[in-house]
């Protein structure tokens, strides 16, 4: 039965998130490991208030950053998909893994 592992990354910093994404392209096919993705997702924006103290009467301009998301498919590769979940990333990068198991037939 073959595992599909999806691996979720996101980032504040486009730039950083594509080359993190297109290494790991290069090593799945460097290794012949069937990747489906990267996926692109809809940027997510937040815009968050900042006060000067705990009294209303007086605020910062609101926080305001974006987040990119990323999503990769692995197709039955679990030590190469462990690898990748398992290494350093940098701080930026948030990654997380879904292991799906599909039955044949």
């Amino acid at each position: 039965m073959p595992f599909v592992t999806r691996l979720t990354l996101k980032s504040g910093d486009g730039a950083l998130l594509d080359s993190v994404v297109s290494d790991i392209k290069e090593r799945a096919e460097r290794k012949g490991v069937e990747l489906k993705g990267p996926h692109p997702k809809p940027p997510d924006h937040y815009s968050v208030p900042q006060y000067k103290g705990l009294r209303e009467d007086g605020h910062f301009d609101s926080w305001v950053y974006t987040v990119y998301t990323r999503v990769i498919e692995i197709v039955d590769h679990n030590e190469f998909a462990r690898d990748v979940a398992q290494q350093e990333f940098p701080d930026r990068i948030h990654i997380s893994a879904d292991v799906e198991q599909f039955n044949q037939r």
